[in-house]
């Protein structure tokens, strides 16, 4: 009988060109679909993922979800562990659950918070710099932390945000709702400073033009009133860059 597993993985994306399978590159869809045959000679599994994470983008708790027919005697934890044993280091498989038929990861989530981390320390990080977008390479100064907290205000709430997501004409909507923007530095590591953004959804690289266009605002290359301005046109010329993907991590998908 076909039963209906949720997924919680995390991964390091540095290697791969992101979550969604694609035909002779490396991902992370196409490397659990491996993992999936591989440890239960099973047909080719459709994974539902919660997102398409880009290319370099990392993950702790990313969601998904697939339909199986395996024999009931085999228990969660072991279908964890048979997984992980065929799956490279630098993906694995946290908690393997039997949702209800109706669960899909991707429609079923309500809410996202992703992480995007910045290093102004003095010197350049040795440990962790594939996790972190290294500013001390382009500027000698921290950001000013009051401007930016200043813009994610301004881009908190339900808006339109078709400035700050890739090939806007692409999607039906391109309004969303950004509940929680927080922005400072880690207490245990210097120099350290994290961007964490929640809300119901992300469009492609939405949240790395959203870090790029704060990191705009903390070096003055934009004001606070330019970022007012962009989301009110709509218009991407007006927003930040997309800052590189190895800062942003997926942190948690909710669900009610």
């Amino acid at each position: 009988m076909q039963r209906n597993y949720r997924l919680t993985i995390a991964y390091d994306g540095s290697r791969y060109f992101g979550w969604e399978h694609q035909p002779d590159q490396i991902t992370i869809q196409g490397t659990l679909e491996e993992a999936f045959m591989a440890a239960f000679s099973c047909d080719f599994p459709e994974i539902q993922g919660a997102g398409r994470t880009d290319a370099g983008v990392h993950a702790r708790q990313m969601c998904a979800n697939v339909w199986l027919d395996l024999a009931s005697s085999i228990s969660v934890e072991e279908m964890r562990e048979a997984l992980n044993q065929h799956l490279p280091e630098d993906i694995r498989i946290l908690r393997v659950q039997i949702a209800a038929a109706g669960f899909h990861a991707r429609y079923s989530a309500v809410g996202k918070t992703y992480e995007y981390s910045c290093y102004v320390g003095e010197v350049h990080r040795v440990f962790g710099r594939k996790y972190v977008y290294d500013l001390t390479k382009q500027y000698e100064t921290k950001p000013d932390l009051a401007a930016m907290q200043e813009a994610a205000k301004i881009l908190m709430g339900k808006h339109d945000y078709a400035a700050f997501c890739k090939n806007a004409s692409s999607y039906e909507s391109t309004v969303r709702v950004i509940d929680e923007i927080t922005i400072g530095y880690d207490d245990k590591e210097p120099g350290l400073l994290r961007m964490r953004f929640h809300g119901t959804g992300f469009m492609r690289n939405m949240v790395r033009i959203l870090a790029g266009t704060l990191i705009c605002v903390g070096y003055g290359k934009m004001t606070v009133e330019d970022v007012a301005i962009a989301l009110e046109a709509r218009d991407r010329d007006l927003a930040g860059y997309t800052a590189p993907p190895q800062g942003l991590c997926l942190l948690e998908v909710d669900y009610s």
